[in-house]
């Protein structure tokens, strides 16, 4: 009798053992998970700056008289192309859908940006050298917060992966989130020119 006592309170203390590791393991996954969640909402929050931040450059574009509407008019549709595509960061390809959007928004405000080499007058605006500012500010902020977002998937990637966590995260139904990649060509060094006379 004492020995089977001592063997049920043996057991029951493995059980123990591990239901709080499991406990533990679980509240990391959540941890985790939010920790992604909260850096992916940092990296949506930039974007979203420097798109209000390209409206208002539109504003002042189009109140110029001798602009290039073409252009203009690129920005205009890349923007309101990036602010309508839906991101799940469980989904690599909705990730990829939100990447490639705003490299179209920023490609085509390059151009347009280029553009204004030929409206002197347009360039030196206060609020075009306002915006001009704020909006240097604002890419290195999205490239801060895309670099702490890779970070948080880092740990909960690794967290998900490594074994005996593996176990858990599978039964528990937690899988390994998308990273954010750099735009395709961007591994390539610029083609820089100068029109020097």
């Amino acid at each position: 009798m004492k020995g089977s006592t001592i063997a049920l309170l043996a057991v029951l203390g493995v059980f123990l053992l591990f239901a709080f590791w499991g406990c533990n393991a679980y509240n990391g996954f959540v941890t985790g998970e939010q920790g992604v969640k909260k850096s992916w909402s940092n990296v949506e929050t930039n974007y979203q700056r420097r798109t209000d931040l390209y409206g208002s450059v539109i504003k002042t574009v189009e109140a110029s008289a001798n602009f290039e509407k073409s252009t203009l008019n690129a920005v205009v549709q890349a923007r309101a192309a990036a602010t309508q595509v839906k991101i799940d960061i469980n989904d690599p390809a909705s990730l990829q859908a939100y990447q490639q959007a705003q490299a179209n928004l920023q490609g085509s405000f390059s151009r347009l940006i280029a553009s204004f080499e030929q409206y002197p007058d347009l360039k030196t605006t206060k609020a075009f050298q306002d915006f001009q500012t704020q909006i240097e500010g604002t890419e290195n902020r999205i490239n801060v917060a895309r670099q702490d977002y890779n970070k948080a998937v880092e740990t909960f990637n690794l967290s998900v992966k490594r074994f005996p966590g593996n176990l858990l995260a599978g039964l528990f139904g937690f899988s390994e989130k998308a990273y954010y990649e750099a735009d395709k060509g961007s591994e390539k060094a610029p083609d820089i020119k100068f029109n020097i006379q």
